[in-house]
Parts: structure tokens; sequence; C-alpha cells
């Protein structure tokens, strides 16, 4: 393994650790061989001179301006002449050896180092003028800040997001007229951000593909090139060398990888592998001699449209989607496609029965393409298919969509039923929010005490896509053995706004797990408990005063069997005491088993060192973790897992 894929290996892994240790309250490796693993990723950078984006040894800091500054290209970026022609391509090598790779469809950036650093990223524009993205591209999670060479140093390439962080994106905004069509859209808008914490939220990616000057460094082919900006660590486009035998085959690779691939293409590029050859063909007034860009020529078939799915989301928004007599596309059988929304099914005209003409945009997202017989008959249904709720068409942006108008609808309560079935809370494992969303939109479930009879859809689960009889199995002894549950997990999985599991089991703990009396109670009576507030008493208390969400709550006590966390006797050493964890342990099972004791000791436990800390646990005293340098400077005790445990005698 090269030092720079060891680098990224170790960025990955130190990240994945810093996540689980800091967001999730759990441990997957200790404080030594973290700091281990840091040093080398260090010395690493040191070594290579390279510093690579999502690296936890540098942060980048945020920052909001006014507008993006407007700067000319020192040469113009020309377009590339085009052709759908698989065999024009072969004519258009005349013998010669070039390069074939994707053509991205994101947004084309160029940037500038200089003394190993980037000191400006500005976007494609015009061609002619572009803006200034500095800051927004240092966000860019796979962008190196510091490279080796020390030259100056132009590049350009294509800044994307992948399909699968687009759907993410997309699906958490409300608004259908707001949503992104596509992720080149959503991608365009991420980077030109005027505060670039926005961009740093999109997992935008840079991808090189050309390299255009690096001071007075000499390359002979463009593959030379490529392999120089790899080793500057930088992410190069997928490309293959190609000549006139075999570049038809190439063309078929691509096409069979399109539908795999994590980035959107539009088509390919192919350039002249030899730079000096290219540069003496010259230009066009508009192109390049030395590319030219491949379309793909979209495959079309026609069927006929069957049914039309109604599918309710979480926002309330109702999507269509066209279920047709199954076609083959691009290799693949298809036989469903978005239609977005009502002011796309109104153009078309849809009716059950008619004739359709469907594609795959980009080779991978079935559409339809035409009506053929555009009967308009398809009639927009008045209530919701989750809820039997009414439905309305609202327009936003002159985009008409269909909306269920039932507040209580389970389609909008996904989150929730999420939230639910978490670790915890009720820990019922193998419900993801893909399957509980399908669950919600077939009707199986509408409520909590709902989850404790999916038995009655047995039959139907095994069929759905993704299940079989083993996986409702696994499915079914999970959801029994949740059954048995403790008090506080349930308040907490019940989502009660600004309620989180320690204040769940603080308000358990003040009632002395008293359901009825806790249930019961005002928010004045709950406000005066330490650390609850008006706040949390509010959103408590309104919970409860809910008639539907009083039904509901009352529906699913009866299928479980709630438990009271075993009573700790009260430490004086320990009560009204606050602590927090770190490192690995000896004596307790893991963070979560001590964090219960001290809990239950009448103790409390929090995330992170502050002012308010009484006591650091951490075994390794002497270690210069973040949180042991500021339990220093703050003049917080660090005690060990031993000493803590003369302190509870």
């Amino acid at each position: 393994m090269n030092k720079l894929d060891r680098m990224k290996e170790l960025i990955v892994t130190l990240n994945e650790a810093s996540k689980a240790y800091y967001a999730e309250d759990r441990e997957i490796m200790s404080n030594y061989e973290y700091d281990k693993l840091y040093d080398e990723l260090l010395a690493l950078e040191k070594e290579t001179d390279t510093v690579l984006a999502g690296s936890p040894t540098v942060s980048v800091g945020y920052e909001a301006v006014n507008e993006l500054p407007k700067e000319a290209h020192e040469s113009p970026m020309l377009s590339l002449d085009k052709t759908k022609d698989r065999e024009a391509l072969r004519d258009w090598l005349n013998g010669h050896e070039a390069l074939l790779s994707w053509k991205l469809d994101g947004l084309t950036i160029v940037l500038t180092y200089e003394n190993g650093t980037l000191s400006k990223a500005v976007t494609r524009g015009n061609g002619e003028i572009g803006e200034v993205i500095t800051n927004n591209a240092k966000t860019f999670i796979n962008l190196p800040h510091n490279i080796s060479y020390k030259g100056t140093l132009v590049l350009r390439g294509e800044a994307v997001i992948s399909y699968a962080d687009f759907e993410e994106i997309n699906a958490m905004i409300p608004e259908e007229g707001a949503k992104y069509k596509n992720p080149r859209n959503l991608c365009s808008g991420s980077v030109r951000q005027l505060n670039n914490q926005i961009t740093a939220e999109r997992r935008v990616r840079f991808i090189a593909f050309n390299l255009v000057s690096a001071g007075d460094k000499e390359f002979t082919y463009r593959s030379e090139q490529f392999e120089f900006l790899k080793e500057q660590g930088f992410e190069v486009v997928e490309y293959y060398k190609v000549n006139e035998p075999d570049i038809l085959s190439r063309i078929e690779y691509f096409a069979e990888a399109i539908s795999k691939n994590a980035f959107p293409s539009d088509g390919l590029v192919l350039t002249y592998d030899d730079i000096e050859y290219g540069r003496s063909l010259g230009r066009t007034a508009k192109f390049p001699r030395d590319a030219i860009a491949f379309k793909w020529a979209d495959e079309t078939a026609v069927t006929k449209l069957i049914d039309m799915e109604w599918s309710p989301s979480r926002t309330g928004l109702i999507n269509p989607v066209a279920i047709f007599e199954p076609v083959e596309l691009e290799g693949t059988t298809v036989s469903r496609a978005s239609v977005h929304n009502i002011s796309i099914v109104k153009a078309l005209q849809l009716g059950i029965g008619d004739e359709i003409t469907v594609y795959k945009a980009n080779m991978i997202i079935p559409q339809i393409e035409e009506n053929n017989t555009r009967s308009g008959k398809l009639s927009i249904p008045c209530k919701c298919p989750a809820c039997q709720g009414d439905t309305v068409i609202k327009s936003e942006n002159d985009v008409e969509t269909l909306y269920c108008t039932n507040s209580e609808c389970p389609a909008k309560a996904i989150k929730s039923f999420t939230l639910f079935v978490s670790r915890d809370a009720m820990k019922i494992d193998g419900l993801s929010e893909a399957t509980l969303e399908k669950f919600l939109a077939r009707g199986f479930i509408k409520e909590f005490a709902d989850m404790y009879h999916l038995d009655k859809y047995r039959d139907e689960i095994c069929e759905m896509e993704g299940f079989g009889e083993k996986s409702y199995n696994n499915l079914h002894d999970a959801i029994e053995a949740s059954r048995d549950v403790l008090l506080p997990n349930l308040i907490y999985a019940l989502g009660i706004l600004n309620v989180g599991l320690s204040n769940a089991k603080v308000i358990c703990k003040s009632f002395d797990y008293d359901i009825e009396a806790m249930i019961s109670t005002d928010a004045e009576r709950l406000s005066e408990i330490d650390g609850v507030g008006e706040v949390i008493a509010k959103s408590f208390t309104d919970y409860f005063n809910d008639l539907n969400k009083r039904r509901s709550f009352d529906n699913l006590v009866k299928e479980l069997n709630i438990k009271i966390p075993e009573k700790g006797e009260e430490n004086t050493n320990v009560a009204g005491k606050t602590f927090v964890i770190t490192g690995s342990l000896n004596t307790y099972e893991n963070r979560n088993a001590l964090k219960d004791l001290i809990e239950s000791m009448g103790g409390h436990v929090a995330g992170s060192v502050s002012a308010k800390t009484n006591y650091l646990i951490n075994n390794d005293v002497t270690s210069n973790s973040s949180k042991n340098k500021k339990a220093k400077e703050l003049g917080v005790e660090i005690i060990s897992e031993d000493q803590f445990n003369e302190m509870i005698g």
C-alpha cells in the first residue's frame, strides 16, 4: 500500500472512531490506539507534504460572504464537439491513442495551488468569467488542502454529488417546488453557497479531469498527467487508454457500468493521449480539436400504462409512480417510473391503458418520454392511500403537487417510527427507515401499537422486495423481544419534542417510575425537576394532553411488559455531581454501564468537559487527549476507574 492510500485509510478509521466516541457515545478503539494512528497520519502528512480532505489534523473554518466575487479565466474554457455515433468516435481517433473517460454531470471547477496550498477555486461560469468559491472548495470531502508539488499547479475537474447523497438531501426538503431536480442542480447550488457551512453539509466531491499547467513541469502524455495528479492526492476521473481496435468494446464497458456508477454522467470524453499532437490540431471558433464528447443515445421502448401508484411521504406529499408493462431498457427490465407531480401527469394527459414511450435518463433513471394515446382519463385520488384522509392539490412555483391534509397521517410520522425502533428506544432490529416507509404506505402500521400486530400481514411482508420468510421471522423475533422495555426507554421512544433519553430517565426517576402520576402531571410540577425546565415540561405535558396521543400510548402500553430500572443506593460522593467518561474501561462492560450506575446513584453524566464537570473518569490520566487537556485547563479533577470505584465504596 502506498503512502497516500495509507493516509486515506487512516482518515476513514480515525473519523469513524471520533464519530462513534463523540456523537454516538460508544468506543471502537482506545485512546492509545487512536493517538497511535493519529501520530502515524501526522508523520505521513509531513513525509509526503500532503494533507488530504477530511484529515482530523486540520479543520476547515466556516465563513459567510455577501456575494461571490467574479474572476476571468486565464484561458477560455471551451465546450467540446459532440457525437452520439460510436463509429464516429473510432474514426475520430485517426490511428492515434486516446483516453476515454466519464463525462461527469456536475459543475466544472478550476483549482490553483501555490507553494503546495490551495489558493484559488473558480467555477466555469460562462467559460470566460467564473465565480470565486475558494472557501467552499475547502469543504469538498476529498479535496487535498496541501500537496507535495510546490510549483504553481492549475487543474480542472468536476464538482459532483452522488446519487445516494442527492436522494438523502432531497428527502429532507418538504416543498416539492423547492426540491432539486437532479444531482447536478443540487451540486451547482451547493458549490455556489454564500455560507460554506452549507456546502460542507452537501458532501461535494471533486474529480479531476484535466491538468492545465504545473509550473515548468513537462509531460508528453495526458495519462502521465493523470498519474501525477493521483500522486498529489487528487481523485481523477475513471479513464482507459483506447485505440481503433478496442474503442467500441470500451464504450460498451462504460454503457454497462453507468447503471452502477455512484455519480451522474451524461456521456464520455475522448482526448488524444499525445499532448503535443493534440495541440498541433488547434481549435475551431467553438471547440478544441484534441477532444470530443460522446452523448448517450437514449434507448426507448413503447409499452402500456397499467396503473398509477400514489405513494405518500413523510412531508405529506403524495408522489405518482407509473406502473407499466415490463420492457427492456439498457440491458435491464423496467416496469415503473416516477412521474414526479400532478403538473407532469396533466402535461402528459395520462390515462390507464395509454400507450407510452419510456426511456432511461442518462441510461439510469426510467422516465416517460411521451404519451402516444393522451386519453387524459387518469383520476387524481381524493383520499390518501395511507390514512384515507382528504387530499388537496397545491401549486408552488407553478408546480402542482398532491398532498395529504391529515396532520396525523402515519406516512408523515416516518421519523417518529424510525426513532421508536432505534437502539436507545425499543431496539427493534431489522426495521430500516425504508422498510418502515413501505409499511406505512401500505397501511400496515398507523400507530406504535400496530408494530406488535404485523403478523396479520405476514404473507404480504414475505413477498415484499428484500424480504422472505427468514427475514420476516427475524423481524418477528425482534419485535417480540422488544415487549420487555425499561420505562425511560419507552418514554424516549415516543419521540416527545425536546425529551431525550437522559431527560426521560430524570423524569421517570422523579416520579418514582409511577406511569400514571407522570403522564397526568402538570407543567409546573415538571419544570421544578432539576434539569427539566419550562420548555421540556411543556413538550411533555402537551404530548399527554393530546387525546389522540394519549389513546395511542394507552394502546401501546397494553402490548408491553414495562420494567423499572434497578435502583442503586444513592451515594453522597456521586449524588449531584457531574461526570464525564472517556477511554477504555476494565471493570465495566462499556461506558453506558458505568453511566447507568452513576445515574442510579444520583449523579449526572455529560458528553463533554465543561466548567460544570466535577470529575473526568479516564484510566489514562496522563494522556494528552482533548478531554484531558480541557479538564486540566478548567481545573477538573481527572480520576481513574479504580479511584471512582474507591469513591463509591
